[in-house]
């Protein structure tokens, strides 16, 4: 199997690559942390990508269960099936649903398998699916028969720290946490996705969005993807960068601050600063 070295689409940093292929060596799971917005997501595809691979994607809500990862049995539909005398209602396995690690056990060849944001789900959850993840097998009741994987899928799981997980979850994983994207780092991830934008317009708006990301007191704080959406912005708007360069106290809420500010709270938060500003100078 190859190894991760990021991808034309995804600046990978060395610690992440590190892990990743640290992760696929040891032969466990990934969980990667990190605040909302830093590719955690993204990562598994582009992991994929890099080695060849399907991806197979089961994103975690707050009502799922683990179960549901490894199949679902539909009695409703059998007993409302042998109701009707369907001749179906004779084998069992009509109403067997597979879940994504049964998917993933049963593949061709070793899939990722993206198990995204574990930590929505109720906090049994991560220890319901620590057998099936270490054994790479589970037995299905109905059936009596054992699924094995034919091939051990790369593992991807991604958390938002929403919750903290059981500590013999966290033993099972090679873990590794995102930071968030210093300025350098920021700026080729920028050069990625808009190879032709100005230098001097991203050089003005990373300023913004970093001393925005240090205001204290912000509800939520902007992410590399909202960036990328407001310098799309920027772009269609054809802000120029002296706009956003302004030292006019009264104008502290940058332009089209909606692609970054994204609660009410926040917004208040910056005219109060804008108005104090004023009050101050005035």
């Amino acid at each position: 199997m190859g190894r991760f070295e990021g991808t034309e689409s995804y600046i990978a940093t060395e610690d992440l690559r590190v892990a990743v292929n640290a992760a696929i060596a040891l032969e466990r799971p990934l969980l990667v942390k990190g605040e909302p917005g830093t590719g955690k997501t993204i990562l598994a595809h582009e992991i994929a990508k890099a080695l060849g691979k399907d991806i197979i994607t089961w994103h975690i809500k707050s009502t799922t269960k683990a179960q549901q990862g490894l199949y679902e049995y539909d009695a409703v539909a059998r007993l409302r099936d042998s109701q009707l005398g369907d001749p179906k209602v004779e084998d069992i396995r009509n109403y067997i649903r597979r879940g994504k690690l049964w998917e993933s056990f049963t593949a061709d060849a070793a899939p990722v398998l993206l198990i995204d944001e574990i930590d929505k789900a109720d906090i049994e959850f991560p220890n319901d699916l620590l057998l099936e993840l270490d054994r790479m097998e589970f037995y299905v009741y109905e059936t009596r028969e054992t699924v094995v994987a034919r091939h051990r899928p790369i593992v991807i799981i991604t958390s938002n720290n929403e919750k903290e997980l059981p500590d013999a979850f966290l033993r099972r994983c090679f873990f590794h946490y995102i930071r968030f994207p210093d300025r350098d780092t920021m700026t080729r991830i920028v050069d990625v996705h808009y190879p032709e934008i100005q230098k001097t317009l991203v050089r003005e708006a990373l300023n913004v969005f970093y001393e925005l990301r240090d205001v204290p007191g912000l509800k939520k704080k902007p992410s590399t993807s909202e960036l990328l959406d407001w310098l799309k912005l920027l772009m269609v708007e054809d802000i120029p960068a002296d706009a956003l360069r302004t030292h006019d106290p009264g104008k502290l809420i940058p332009p089209l601050h909606g692609a970054l500010l994204k609660s009410e709270q926040d917004v208040h938060l910056f005219e109060r600063l804008a108005f104090l500003n004023r009050r101050e100078r005035g």
